[in-house]
This record gives C-alpha cells, sequence and structure tokens, in this order.
C-alpha cells in the first residue's frame, strides 16, 4: 500500500479520529465519539476517502449499522465507481467539488496555458527546485512553511495538521517533496501523494517570498516535468470555498489542468434511530449539513 491507501496516512489523523480500516475496499476511515453521548460515527479521512477496490465499500458499510450513528466522506476523483454505487452504498449523494487534473501523457506546452508559462520563465530566473524523495528530512522546515500559510488563512481544525501529523505524512510511501529555493533558503514546498498512476497535490507550504518570486509557478511546472513519463495523471485539486467560483485559486489551478473530475460527498445513516436521538439532542435546525447533529463543526 500507499499514498492515501497507507495506513500510515490514516494514522496521521488520528488526532481526530481512531483510524478504521475497511478490509474489503482497502479504504480507512475516522471513528469520532459524539459529544454528550456514548455513540459514535465516521468520517473519511481528510481531503478524500481512496481505496483499492470501490466494489468491497458495500460488504464494508454493511457491519457499520450496528456499530456507527453515521458516516460522511468526500470522494476520490479517481475512483473506480459510477452514481448507481454511490447510491447503493450511501442515503446522500451529492456533487461536491471539481478538481483539476492534467493529463500527464500530453506534452507540458499543451497542459500549461501560455499565461502560466510566461510566469514560469520569469520564476525560474529567481528561484530552483529541490525534487526530494525523503520529505521527513525536512520536517522542521515543511511545518514552518505549512504553518506559515496556515496563519495566513486562519486554517483550523483537521486542516490545520500538527508537527506529529506530518511526521507521519511526510514518511508514506509515494511521498515526494518539492522545494522551491531562494539563495539556498526554502520559500515555498508543495507535498505530493504519489498512489499507482495518480500524482495528488497534498498539501502548500510557503514564505512571505513566495508571491514576490513567483515559487508556485516554478514549483507546478517542475512537477509536471518530473512526473511525465511517471504517472498517467496529477491532481491539482478543487478551487477555494465549498462552491466552484472564478477566484484567484480557481484560475491559477486551472492553468495547470487539461480536464475537471467531479468529486462527491456521500452521507449515511447507520443507524436511524440513533441519528434522530442526535439531532434532537442536539437541536439541531433545519440543514442541508450531513450528519445535522454536527453541523457548523468545521465553521
Amino acid at each position: 500500500m500507499n499514498g492515501f491507501c497507507h495506513p500510515d496516512y490514516a494514522g496521521s489523523l488520528a488526532e481526530f479520529g481512531t483510524p478504521r480500516h475497511l478490509p474489503a475496499s482497502g479504504g480507512w476511515l475516522l471513528e469520532r465519539p459524539i459529544a454528550g453521548s456514548d455513540y459514535r460515527d465516521a468520517m473519511g479521512c481528510y481531503p478524500l476517502f481512496v481505496c483499492r477496490d470501490w466494489g468491497g465499500l458495500a460488504a464494508d458499510l454493511e457491519p457499520l449499522r450496528h456499530e456507527l450513528v453515521s458516516l460522511a466522506l468526500v470522494t476520490d476523483p479517481f475512483g473506480q465507481y459510477d452514481e448507481a454505487l454511490l447510491h447503493g452504498c450511501f442515503d446522500v449523494v451529492m456533487p461536491f467539488k471539481p478538481h483539476f487534473v492534467a493529463d500527464l501523457s500530453q506534452s507540458i506546452t499543451t497542459i500549461v496555458s501560455s499565461h502560466h508559462r510566461y510566469y514560469v520563465r520569469k520564476a525560474l530566473k529567481n528561484v530552483s527546485i529541490d525534487i526530494c524523495k525523503e520529505p521527513i528530512r525536512y520536517l522542521d522546515e515543511w511545518t514552518e512553511l505549512y504553518g506559515n500559510l496556515s496563519r495566513k488563512f486562519n486554517v483550523r481544525g483537521i486542516r490545520a495538521f500538527s508537527r506529529d501529523s506530518f511526521k507521519k505524512q511526510l514518511s508514506i510511501p509515494g511521498a515526494v517533496l518539492f522545494r522551491a529555493l531562494y539563495q539556498g533558503t526554502a520559500v515555498a514546498a508543495h507535498l505530493v501523494i504519489v498512489q499507482d498512476d495518480i500524482c495528488y497535490g497534498h498539501l502548500v507550504g510557503s514564505s512571505e517570498l513566495d508571491q514576490q518570486l513567483l515559487a508556485a509557478y516554478a514549483l507546478y511546472w517542475s512537477e509536471i516535468e518530473y512526473f511525465s513519463g511517471r504517472a498517467r495523471w496529477f491532481d491539482w485539486g478543487a478551487g477555494a470555498g465549498v462552491a466552484a467560483a472564478d477566484n484567484g485559486l480557481t484560475r491559477f489551478k486551472k492553468g495547470w489542468a487539461t480536464e475537471t473530475r467531479m468529486t462527491w460527498f456521500c452521507g449515511k445513516t447507520c443507524n436511524p434511530q440513533r441519528y434522530a436521538e442526535m439531532v434532537q439532542a442536539a437541536g439541531s435546525p433545519a440543514t442541508g449539513y450531513f450528519p445535522a447533529y454536527r453541523a457548523g463543526e468545521f465553521g
């Protein structure tokens, strides 16, 4: 196992739930206690639920109705499923976010927009790129760079990631760290998680010099160069916010992509009676959030 399917990736999120392996599908969940009760529910690992065999998921979920109140997750855009399979496993199935992806079998000049290629040329005059296949060597540096970005955008909750979490993530098979260097110092970095022939642009860290030096352009270009011939797809992730919007991040990612692939939000009421009890106990207002008794938890 490598990438998001490796047990250490789920283990890196253990501060937010107890990892539970799903043997038939090969995926992982995080089981969580429900405040004010003796019950538990589960969520998929952040940012995506990735598994080896989507055909085995229904068998994995069947025992959960005796153990959990509910389950919620966001699907891998490259998962081998269709809507019929998702509806067979879950009560709630909704399109969530389109991810910008690049087909690495195409030439780099076809993949990358002319706008972005212009800024790549400028960026590479300022920074050099170090490709590190042993990211754990730069644990402290990466933690600092990611912390800078987290403070800038007030990142909280599971996306904040502790140093202990990163210690596990940077050690999993398939983790590759791209570092943008200016005068020998890292000014930005991008953590890529590789699973089979798919590269997932997982997390970005940066310093105050990042934007001034256009370091992100140099990083993304170098990643396409490096993985072309080594992998088939690169998933850059989605734009900012829950709803798709024409914002700066969306335009930036679109310039590196050949197409989009949809992710799906999926929810399952494992025990309807207990679910209703939790909603009533929480005094949850009418909401489209699932599970309703956790509405606002990531606000």
